[in-house]
C-alpha cells in the first residue's frame, strides 16, 4: 500500500428513487475507516447538454433508436410515501425487467412498491417524457431481489428483476446478458435519470423521465489486486459483520473532461495502490464529447456492451474537489464516479427470476408426467 499520508473523503449517492416531482427519497451513511471518513447517501449527464431538442440538447446523447426502446423509464409508487422513477432493461422473455434492487425494495425489510409500471416508447421523438401518451405503460405483477443485498449504498448485489403482468410491446427490444470481461472496457449507459442544459461542469439541474445514452469506460473494481487491499473493510466501518465482499466486485468509472486534474480515477489511484507505478492504469481523460455520467434516475439502467447488458447502474460517489470532482458535493459533474453492479456476478439469479420459455413448461410438464406414471406402476406393483 502506498505509504503517502491524506485524507480521503467519500460520498456515495444510489442514483435512485429521484420523486417524479424531482425531490429525491434519501439513505445516508457514514462512518470512518482507518482514519478516513466517508458519507454515503441514496438519491445521464453528458460533456455537453442533455437538455431537450428545442433546449439546445447535444443530439449525440439522444436515445431514439431502436436499439434503446427496450430500455423503460420505471414509476414506483408507494402509496405512503410517494412516487419514483429508476431505469430498467427488457430481458429475453419480454416479461421481465432487470434493474438495481434498491429500486424496488428499502433494503434488508424487502418491502417492494404498491404499484409500479414500466414504461416504454418506440418513437424518435427526444422530448417525449415518460408519462406522455405515445409510452405504453406495463403494471409490474411480481418482484425478485437479489438475497444477498443488504440495502446499503455500496453493494455488488444491489439487483432485482421486476415482473410484467403482460408481455412487453411487440416493437420493443430485448437484451441479452454479456460476460465477457469489464477491465478498462468502454460501455454505452442509457437511462431516464436527471439531466443537465449545461454538462459535467455543473452536472444535474433538470428533471428526469427524457431517455438518453452515452459512453464511458469501467475504470476498476475495489477489489483490484493493484490496490494491494486497501479498500478491504473501507465501506464497511459502520458495520463490521458485514463481508467485504459485498461490494469488492463493484466496477467504477469516472466522469472526464479531458483534463488531468479532474482525472478522478487518477487521482485517487495515485494515493491508494502499491507503489509498484501501476496507477498510470487508471489514468485515462474519457472518451471526448459522447463521455456521460448518470444521475438520479438512472438507477437500473444498462450499460451495453456489444448491445449486451454488462451491468446495471447502482451509485454514484465522490471523494472531493481535493481528487478530481469539479464541484463540491454529489451532484453527477466532472470528476465523479458511477458505481455499477456486474450482471456476471448474478447470471443464475437473474436466469432463474425469467419467464421459463414455452419448450421449458413442456419439459417440466413431461418430467411430472413420468414422475407419475412411475408412482402409479410401483403401486400397482405393490
Amino acid at each position: 500500500m502506498n505509504s503517502k499520508r491524506f485524507r480521503l473523503t467519500a460520498t456515495a449517492a444510489v442514483l435512485a428513487m429521484g420523486l417524479v416531482a424531482s425531490a429525491s427519497a434519501q439513505r445516508v451513511e457514514s462512518g470512518v475507516s482507518n482514519g478516513l471518513q466517508w458519507t454515503a447517501q441514496s438519491l445521464i449527464i453528458g460533456v455537453g447538454s442533455t437538455g431537450g431538442f428545442d433546449g439546445g440538447g447535444e443530439a449525440r446523447h439522444f436515445a431514439t433508436s431502436p436499439n434503446y426502446n427496450g430500455v423503460v423509464a420505471l414509476i414506483m409508487t408507494y402509496n405512503d410515501i410517494g412516487s419514483f422513477i429508476c431505469s430498467g432493461s427488457l430481458m429475453p422473455d419480454r416479461r421481465s425487467i432487470l434493474t438495481a434492487a434498491h429500486c424496488v425494495t428499502d433494503g434488508p425489510t424487502l418491502r417492494t412498491p404498491d404499484v409500479t409500471t414500466a414504461y416504454f416508447y418506440g418513437g424518435d421523438d427526444p422530448d417525449q417524457r415518460f408519462n406522455a401518451g405515445q409510452f405504453t405503460p406495463v403494471v409490474a405483477s411480481q418482484y425478485f431481489v437479489n438475497s444477498a443485498y443488504t440495502g446499503r449504498v455500496i453493494d455488488q448485489n444491489d439487483i432485482a428483476v421486476v415482473r410484467l403482468g403482460e408481455a412487453a410491446p411487440d416493437w420493443a427490444r430485448s437484451y441479452e446478458l454479456y460476460d465477457g470481461d469489464l477491465s478498462e472496457s468502454t460501455f454505452n449507459v442509457a437511462g431516464y435519470g436527471g439531466r443537465s442544459d449545461i454538462g459535467g461542469d455543473f452536472g444535474t439541474n433538470q428533471r428526469t423521465g427524457f431517455r438518453r445514452q452515452g459512453d464511458n469506460r469501467f475504470d476498476f473494481r475495489f477489489g483490484d489486486a493493484d490496490f494491494g487491499g486497501f479498500w478491504d473493510g473501507f465501506f464497511d466501518s459502520t458495520n463490521p459483520a458485514d463481508p467485504v465482499a459485498q461490494y469488492m466486485d463493484s466496477w467504477v468509472s469516472d466522469f472526464d473532461n479531458g483534463l488531468g486534474a479532474n482525472d478522478a480515477s487518477c487521482l485517487v489511484a495515485a494515493v491508494t495502490t502499491v507503489s509498484n507505478g501501476t496507477a498510470t492504469k487508471f489514468c485515462n481523460t474519457g472518451v471526448g464529447i459522447r463521455e456521460v455520467s448518470v444521475a438520479g434516475g438512472d438507477s437500473g439502467g444498462p450499460q451495453f456492451i456489444f448491445g449486451q447488458i454488462a451491468s446495471v447502474t447502482s451509485y454514484g460517489l465522490s471523494f472531493g474537489t481535493g481528487f478530481g470532482d469539479i464541484r463540491s458535493g454529489l451532484n453527477s459533474s466532472f470528476g465523479e464516479f458511477n458505481g455499477f453492479v456486474p450482471v456476471h456476478l448474478h447470471t443464475d439469479f437473474i436466469n432463474a427470476s425469467l419467464v421459463p420459455e414455452p419448450e421449458t413448461y413442456a419439459l417440466m410438464a413431461l418430467g411430472l408426467a413420468a414422475v407419475g406414471a412411475v408412482a402409479r406402476r410401483r403401486r400397482k406393483a405393490a
